[in-house]
């Protein structure tokens, strides 16, 4: 059996070393240090460290590689490892705001290609990249796990969801003049860096902005609030096949 594989990840690879910028500074190997310190195992922060890397340098930096490793005791091949094994953790500079187009099983079936084309004519840029002026990068983006709400795009890790062509211009748009967006379910937008910082850990109190589950999602529980079905108390066994059709009808 012969084959070509190609990777949708062109970013995969090592550590871009001949960009030795950085803005970490004491403050932010203060944070690190706190970050390894809420952990009995120093080591299991690496990777939330590595997201406050990418809030601070905007990727992971090799000065940000060599801060964790200095501070959890390991070695910047073990921290390297770690940032490459991981599509999340960029390479090179991501833009303002990183834009991610699903193209896996049910988005590709309702058009996540489509979408992705669209997107790199309308930026003028391919995946992997990032527009000149900095504002966007754009990610071919493995599956989301929102299914029910395909095709799906993400925009600093919130979503965006039943996209199609012209929900695809009209965000993008707002994008590209630092509108202020809004997710489907989710937030008002922040910044690629600001998205980083909350992820490891450093709450920015908007957790509970906007919804957190669709229509798709609460069907279910619809359809058992019309029926008066409930879910069973303790000890009693669960509905079987025909019982719970004898109640649907």
């Amino acid at each position: 059996m012969s084959g070509h594989f190609e990777s949708h990840f062109p970013e995969s690879g090592s550590v871009d070393y001949s960009d030795q910028s950085t803005n970490i500074d004491d403050a932010a190997i203060a944070e690190l240090r706190e970050l390894a310190a809420r952990y009995p195992q120093p080591r299991s922060a690496l990777l939330p460290m590595l997201h406050l890397v990418q809030s601070v340098d905007g990727r992971v930096s090799p000065r940000g590689i060599e801060a964790c490793a200095e501070i959890l005791g390991i070695t910047t091949a073990q921290v390297s490892g770690v940032a490459t094994f991981y599509t999340m953790y960029k390479r090179r500079p991501a833009g303002k705001h990183h834009l991610g187009v699903c193209t896996t099983a049910l988005c590709a079936v309702m058009g996540g290609d489509i979408l992705l084309q669209r997107a790199k004519d309308r930026l003028g840029i391919d995946e992997g990249q990032t527009t000149p002026d900095g504002q966007v990068s754009l990610e071919r983006l493995e599956c989301n796990a929102a299914c029910d709400f395909a095709p799906v795009m993400m925009v600093n890790w919130e979503f965006f969801d039943n996209m199609n062509p012209e929900k695809t211009d009209e965000l993008i748009e707002r994008l590209l003049n630092d509108e202020e967006v809004v997710s489907t379910r989710g937030a008002v937008l922040t910044s690629w860096k600001g998205a980083e910082r909350v992820l490891a850990g450093f709450p920015d109190g908007r957790a509970d902005e906007g919804p957190s589950a669709g229509p798709a999602s609460l069907l279910g529980l619809e359809i058992a609030n019309e029926h008066g079905w409930s879910a069973p108390a303790g000890g009693q066994p669960a509905l079987g096949a025909s019982e719970w059709k004898e109640g649907a009808q």
